[in-house]
């Protein structure tokens, strides 16, 4: 999967850094200055023609004028960071502690930046030499800055349950009232479900839940058992329980989680039929349940720990029980590993499958596929919702998770956006069924019954 390397757009409202006034506050220069001696660094890493205008931080820009964008370069530190670790980490660095800004249409930006990332190591050599001179002349080559500390550092064992929990919490508990600002009142942090005659991000979230509940049978089976692997803050179980009367175990490894969960299962008066467990999927060994929803949990277990998940879901299963896998997916696979930016400061240790793989995984585990649906356009337009939430209140936001992280999430969701909008990523659901000893399966014979 391929991120763009810089995100994250000016905000009239965010402090300057240290080290003196930000570039819009210094005379412009429109050449000479820094922008002349950069520009064969840039052109290095982005090719030439440059995509976007890029401003130095002595008031001097190189690149053309009236595009989509430009990005802020407001001190040498941002260039100590992309030469200290090369690639999209470095520049993200930059961008997360302050030394990097975007102004303009944050997304469009990223898309141009995207198009026009190069190869420094195919680079002609005399280029790459006039771009070691522009770094030395602008005392780019001294030690390395030091590291943004929203990085993540987990420990132990890929995919080990100490180790699982440490990523869980890296991402999930940073505070539900943060969770709530980006995602709404729905508080449903996956692919939305924009049906025909559905606007608004909270009634979009509905119709997702309502998509999987019916995929499930829930509306031919009153009382069904359900078990929501990765509950999230419990909105598909409360739509399940709420609207078919399940009764839903939910699991999470994010305790704060578990404790908003709990909360709305009481203020819905559902406690009766929904029970909330901070617990590792890898412990439920021996329930039974009638159906199972995994959404959004999967792309956390990893390629390798992908058979013996859906083993372990197929064992949980009654006869005809059906699951419902949610999950976003690559061509080809994608690993986030701890160089990228999604792997150091997002998901660490997330993996992406390609469709076909979960498909082969769910079959060999002994689920029938019955059905597999891409919602990739209803994620970028998701994603771009969560970017205007977190716009209209970014105040609230800072000051509830820090600026590092709030230029994190915003860099973050506008990139996956654009990625989902242009294919690179998608989203798909698989329905599976554990059919009867006869062979018969339960599911009906069109989409018709859940569309």
């Amino acid at each position: 999967m391929a991120w763009p390397a810089l995100g994250g757009a000016v905000r009239p409202h965010e402090r300057e850094p240290a080290g003196g006034p930000s570039a819009e506050s210094r005379p412009r220069r429109p050449d000479g200055g820094a922008a002349t001696t950069i520009e064969p660094f840039l052109a290095l890493l982005l090719g030439h023609p440059l995509p976007v205008r890029f401003e130095l931080w002595d008031g001097s820009a190189v690149g053309p004028e009236g595009g989509v964008g430009s990005v802020v370069v407001r001190s040498p530190e941002a260039l100590r960071h992309a030469l200290w670790a090369p690639g999209e980490l470095g520049v993200v660095r930059a961008y997360v502690a302050g030394a990097l800004e975007v102004r303009g249409d944050l997304f469009e930006v990223l898309r141009a930046l995207r198009r026009s990332l190069a190869d420094p190591l195919r680079a002609d050599p005399r280029l790459m030499a006039r771009a070691v001179q522009a770094l030395v002349r602008l005392r780019a080559l001294a030690p390395p800055p030091g590291r943004p500390s929203v990085e993540a550092s987990a420990r132990g064992r890929l995919h080990s349950r100490r180790r699982d929990s440490q990523v869980i919490t890296h991402h999930y508990d940073i505070g539900n009232d943060f969770y709530r600002l980006v995602l709404g009142p729905s508080m449903t942090y996956s692919c939305a479900r924009f049906a025909e005659g559905v606007a608004g991000l909270d009634d979009a979230q509905a119709s997702k839940h309502d998509l999987v509940c019916r995929k499930l049978g829930l509306h031919e089976r009153p009382a069904c058992r359900l078990l929501d692997v990765g509950c999230g803050w419990g909105s598909t179980a409360l739509h399940a329980a709420g609207h078919y009367g399940a009764h839903v175990v939910g699991v999470t490894l994010s305790a704060a989680q578990a404790e908003l969960a709990r909360r709305r299962v009481q203020d819905a008066g559902l406690e009766h039929l929904v029970e909330i467990h901070l617990q590792d999927y890898r412990d439920l060994e021996g329930e039974r349940f009638d159906a199972v929803c995994s959404i959004g949990m999967s792309e956390h277990v990893g390629r390798d720990g992908t058979a013996g998940y859906f083993e372990l879901l197929h064992s949980l299963l009654a006869e005809r029980g059906r699951l419902l896998n949610h999950a976003i997916s690559s061509v080809g696979g994608s690993v986030m590993r701890p160089r990228s930016f999604i792997g150091r400061y997002v998901f660490p240790d997330g993996e992406l499958l390609d469709v076909g793989e979960v498909v082969l995984a769910m079959e060999r585990a002994g689920f029938e596929v019955r059905d597999v649906e891409s919602l990739r356009e209803h994620y970028a337009r998701t994603l771009r919702a969560w970017v205007a939430n977190l716009d209209a209140d970014w105040d609230g936001a800072v000051e509830l998770v820090g600026l590092a992280r709030a230029r994190v999430w915003r860099l973050y969701m506008a990139a996956s956006a654009n990625a989902f909008d242009d294919g690179g990523i998608s989203v798909h659901q698989v329905l599976g069924v554990k059919p009867s000893s006869t062979g018969r399966s339960g599911i009906p014979a069109t989409r018709r019954d859940w569309q």
